[in-house]
């Protein structure tokens, strides 16, 4: 399948922030997919992603933009089986999700740790294509449809460490790919 990204402005790198950064644990605001400032903070956060090693996904709240905006793109990661390319949506949800099981998931904004989080295997995700105003729907499984779910919890003041069972499920990452 070919990439759904649209054709967006040069990104920019930005700086990615840590927990326990406020803008990371409140909601994000909807956007206005066809404001220039979404267009460019679209184009930003594939930036930052592509120069990060390992990141298969960013949301606006982790580079310190409290919106309901986000990148992703699994390609070559080595536990994708789904791959859609490059996306980036604004104001997204999870429309439908079944066969839920358990992964382990890191983060930029969590860097030394992991942990294990219960996710929908299947995922319909629906958002707004910055840009283009155009709806998306994604139906995807797998290690990206674990990443949609990541961002979207992102976009909604929520991280990993929020998910997971209990401490027995967190752990000391050991390498970032």
């Amino acid at each position: 399948m070919g990439s759904l990204l649209p054709e967006l402005p040069p990104g920019n790198v930005l700086p990615v922030v840590r927990a326990p950064a406020h803008v990371l644990s409140g909601a994000g605001a909807d956007v206005d997919p066809l404001d220039p400032a979404v267009v460019q903070l679209a184009a930003d956060l594939l930036a930052t992603q592509r120069v990060s090693p390992g990141c298969v996904g960013l949301a606006a709240p982790q580079v310190g933009v409290g919106w309901r905006l986000f990148s992703l793109d699994v390609t070559g990661h080595p536990k994708a089986r789904t791959v859609h390319g490059a996306v980036v949506l604004a104001n997204a949800e999870v429309v439908e999700a079944s066969r839920w099981e358990k992964g382990r998931e890191g983060c930029m904004s969590v860097p030394d740790l992991t942990g294990d989080v219960r996710r929908a295997g299947r995922v319909l995700v629906a958002g707004v294509v910055p840009g283009t105003g155009e709806r998306l729907e994604v139906r995807t499984d797998a290690f990206e449809a674990r990443a949609y779910q990541h961002e979207i919890d992102h976009c909604a003041g929520l991280l990993f460490l929020d998910r997971v069972a209990g401490a027995h499920a967190i752990h000391q990452r050991k390498t970032y790919l």
